[in-house]
């Protein structure tokens, strides 16, 4: 099975011929870090920690869902999206980490303010993806079409684990809208129809080869905040 695993539409096949998967997926955007406060742009090449709001934010999730039996958390290789799940883990809740739930790479916007030149380029490059043109990325950075590649080798690794039912996923925001575009066969173009904010969530039920959206942007957990 190891050799298929570059192989995302055969490996899946497998699976889904070997396995009636039903699996639940719990998907959240990170909390707040400084440099969302500060508009800063964060990308894959980023690695800020949360700051004192995102650390409620976090703590504000858990309570809501500390009962949900999670058998696994699912995380990005940035330390925003640990600290964020770190209650569950501490309580046991194993933990792997996937390169394919970085955020994407915004190259040689990363870590820079939102000047005019650079909020105009950016959106320059968002209407772009929204015209459908998904190969296109800012200079050193990722297109939406190569993080679409990295997330469906995470996907077909999370969908292979056979003890897994309940599965938490922290990621980042632009990276979930484009996971819930190809999760749900909505076209990766209208990836800004999910709307997203720090810790909010996305619950996705997967049975028969697809997945379901039964609870869209809750932010519930965020209104004592």
């Amino acid at each position: 099975m190891q050799i298929l695993k570059n192989n995302t539409t055969l490996y899946l096949w497998l699976i889904h011929k070997t396995n009636k998967l039903k699996k639940t997926f719990y998907f959240i955007r990170h909390g707040q870090t400084d440099l969302n406060l500060k508009g800063i742009v964060q990308g894959r090449g980023v690695n800020s920690p949360l700051n004192d709001n995102g650390m409620k934010q976090a703590q504000a999730f858990y309570d809501a869902y500390k009962d949900v039996p999670f058998d696994k958390v699912y995380a990005s290789t940035l330390l925003r999206t640990h600290q964020t799940v770190a209650p569950f883990t501490e309580k046991g809740i194993p933990m792997e980490i996937l390169e394919g739930l970085d955020e994407i790479s915004w190259g040689i916007y990363e870590g820079q303010e939102q000047t005019p030149d650079i909020l105009s380029g950016f959106e320059k490059v968002v209407n772009s993806w929204r015209n459908n043109e998904l190969d296109l990325a800012i200079d050193n950075g990722e297109s939406p079409n190569t993080l679409v590649a990295r997330q469906k080798e995470a996907v077909a690794h999370m969908l292979a684990q056979p003890n897994e039912e309940q599965i938490l996923v922290c990621m980042h925001g632009r990276a979930m809208r484009i996971m819930l575009c190809h999760l749900t066969e909505v076209p990766v173009c209208k990836m800004d129809d999910f709307p997203h904010t720090n810790t909010a969530l996305y619950k996705l039920e997967y049975q028969n080869n697809i997945f379901t959206i039964v609870d869209y942007y809750n932010t519930e957990h965020l209104a004592n905040l």
